[in-house]
Parts: structure tokens; C-alpha cells; sequence
């Protein structure tokens, strides 16, 4: 239960408190429960799109995203801005780091932003709303393990910081059975469409953490954060893509 809330506290703005003593390690075994997390933060979405149903789906949309920013503190939005900022041009990577470190955010790092909330909204109201909550659960559940994947996937790129310990205590374990749970969820939601999502969706983050790693040797907490917006993304546009791929035909 520990290491559930961790993950809870980590990943939301729900007020968590932790009584008992948290060790290092406990930081990174709650890597397991980040797709569990991802699960209820898209319910909560669902909720909220059952909820506004009566709404134009283009208003609609926008508190979809407003609420998945809210629950999150913006903490991974936060993270893109920094790595838009930091990965821009050719820079050694002791300059990305001192501008990622950066409190303030660059031209980069809003044009990111934007972008990246104006693919998301186009992508949640273009998506058939009958299929739509289902559509929030893949995304934020398979958001959240891509986070515990970029965790043991590379070592931390800095000699200190918040996220350390969710990289220096990853265990492929945990990381393994995150993922068959998030992979088990989106066959049961969309049976061998859910599959090739995934697969899909997968080789996507693989390819954003291998690029993080030759860039800067390793992940950091923005990257973490920026992989998870960009998994969410990817989701969405799979599930377009297979959409109008049956419409057409």
C-alpha cells in the first residue's frame, strides 16, 4: 500500500500522506503501481466526459484537458516545455541539463505547450465519443507505465535530483508486470486493435528514450515527464488512425 501511494502522490495532486518511513528503494518498486495510477486518472477523465455529455464536444474537450492537467499539477507539461527547451539545436549536454534546470520557460518551450495541447484537444474531440472513455483509460494507463519503462530503461543523466531514486531502484519486475497490465487492459478494451495500440504505441516511447539517452546519456525527471505526454499523444492518434481507417473502408 506503501508504494501505492507513492505512485498516487507522485503522479497526482491528491492529497497523500505517508506514515510510515519511506526508504529509497521504495521509490522505485512504486514504479509498478504507475499504470494503476494511470487507470484512475482515466476514470476520473471518463467521469468527467460521461458527465459533460450534454456539452458540444468541442467544449467538451476543453475541460477534458483542463481536468488531466489539473489532476496532474501540470508536472509532466512541465517536464515538455523543459526538454522542448533543452533538446532545441545542437548543445552539448551539460547545456541541455543547465537549461532544463532552468525555472524559466523558453520560446521553445511554450510553441511545445501549445502545440502539444492543441494535438491533444483536436485528437480528443475527433475521436468517435462512444469510444471515447475507453479512449481516456488507454491513454493515461499506458502514459503512466511509459514513465516506469523510461525509468529502468536508463540510468539518471544527473548526479542528483528528484527523480533519482524512481530510476536508481527500478526493477525490470515491476516494470514487466506494469506493462502486462496495461497490455491486458487495452485488449480488453479493444481486443487485437488494443494490441497493435499498444505495440505501437510502445515502439514510440522506446524510440523517444533511446533519442533522450544519446542526447544527454541518460533520462531526467523532464524527460520522464515528457515521454508520458508524448505516449498520451501517440494513444490518441493510433485510436484516430484505426477509426477513419474503418470509416474509409
Amino acid at each position: 500500500m506503501k508504494r501505492f501511494l507513492i505512485a498516487l502522490q507522485f503522479l497526482t495532486i491528491l492529497p497523500i500522506k505517508i506514515k510510515s518511513e519511506i526508504k529509497e528503494a521504495d521509490f522505485g518498486r512504486s514504479l509498478l503501481y504507475f499504470p494503476v495510477v494511470g487507470l484512475i486518472t482515466g476514470f476520473l477523465l471518463s467521469v468527467t466526459a460521461f458527465s459533460l455529455g450534454f456539452l458540444p464536444d468541442l467544449l467538451k474537450g476543453v475541460f477534458i484537458l483542463m481536468v488531466s492537467v489539473i489532476i496532474t499539477g501540470a508536472v509532466h507539461l512541465d517536464g515538455f516545455a523543459d526538454t522542448c527547451d533543452g533538446f532545441y539545436g545542437s548543445k552539448p549536454k551539460e547545456k541541455v541539463l543547465e537549461i532544463m534546470r532552468d525555472s524559466r520557460i523558453g520560446v521553445m518551450g511554450v510553441i511545445g505547450i501549445v502545440s502539444l495541447l492543441l494535438l491533444k484537444f483536436t485528437l480528443i474531440v475527433s475521436i468517435s465519443q462512444n469510444f471515447l472513455w475507453k479512449s481516456l483509460i488507454m491513454m493515461t494507463t499506458f502514459s503512466r507505465w511509459s514513465q516506469a519503462l523510461a525509468c529502468y530503461a536508463a540510468q539518471y543523466a544527473r548526479k542528483e535530483g528528484k527523480a533519482i531514486f524512481f530510476i536508481k531502484y527500478a526493477n525490470r519486475k515491476d516494470v514487466i508486470m506494469g506493462g502486462v497490465f496495461a497490455f491486458l487492459l487495452f485488449l480488453l478494451i479493444a481486443k487485437l486493435k488494443g494490441v497493435v495500440i499498444f505495440i505501437l504505441s510502445f515502439l514510440s516511447a522506446l524510440l523517444f528514450i533511446q533519442y533522450v539517452k544519446r542526447k544527454i546519456g541518460g533520462m531526467t525527471g523532464d524527460t520522464i515527464g515528457a515521454t508520458s505526454e508524448i505516449s498520451e499523444v501517440v494513444v490518441l492518434l493510433s485510436i484516430l488512425i484505426f477509426q477513419r481507417v474503418q470509416c474509409f473502408y
